[in-house]
C-alpha cells in the first residue's frame, strides 16, 4: 500500500462536475493498493496515519494529531502510485492491485479511518476525478507499507 498524504486547509474532489468528497483542515490522502496488499496492510496504514502528529502546537512544533485538531480526511484512490518508468516512457502498473480487490481495501481503508475520524470523505472509485487543494505548510509525506510494517 501507497500513501501520498498532504496537510491541507482545504479539498475537494469532483467527478463531472459534482462534488463527491469536501474536506476543510485536515488530511487529503492519495491511496494505492498493491496486488499483495490485504486487510491488516489497510489496517496499519490507517491507524498509521491517523496517529501522526504532524499540526502544528501553540508553540509552532509539529506535535498535534489529526484528532487533536479536528480534522478530517479525504481519500482519493490512486492506481498511478504504483507506475513503474523504469523500462521505457509508456508507465505499467502492473503492481497495483486488480481493480476489484484495490476498490475493496479503498473501501475498507475509508471505514477502518472512521473509526479515528468523524469526517471522512472520499473520492469516486476508478473515474476519472478532479482534486483541488490548498496544501498546508506545505506539508507532504509519503508512505508506504505492507501488512507487516509502515516505511
Amino acid at each position: 500500500m501507497k500513501v501520498v498524504l498532504q496537510r491541507v486547509s482545504r479539498a475537494r474532489v469532483t467527478v463531472d462536475g459534482q462534488t463527491t468528497g469536501e474536506i476543510g483542515e485536515g488530511f487529503l490522502i492519495l491511496l494505492g493498493v498493491a496486488e499483495e496488499d490485504d486487510e491488516a496492510a489497510a489496517d496499519r496504514m490507517a491507524d498509521k496515519i491517523c496517529k501522526l502528529r504532524i499540526f502544528p502546537d501553540s508553540e509552532g512544533k509539529t506535535n498535534l494529531s489529526l484528532a487533536d485538531v479536528g480534522g478530517e480526511l479525504l481519500v482519493v484512490s490512486q492506481f498511478t502510485l504504483y507506475a513503474d518508468c523504469h523500462k521505457g516512457n509508456r508507465p505499467s502498473f502492473i503492481k497495483a492491485g486488480c481493480p476489484e480487490k484495490a476498490e475493496r481495501l479503498y473501501e475498507y481503508f475509508t471505514e477502518r479511518c472512521r473509526q479515528y475520524v468523524p469526517k471522512v470523505e472520499h473520492g469516486s472509485f476508478g473515474a476519472d476525478m478532479k482534486v483541488e487543494l490548498l496544501n498546508d505548510g506545505p506539508f507532504t509525506l509519503v508512505l508506504e507499507g505492507d501488512s507487516q510494517r509502515i516505511f
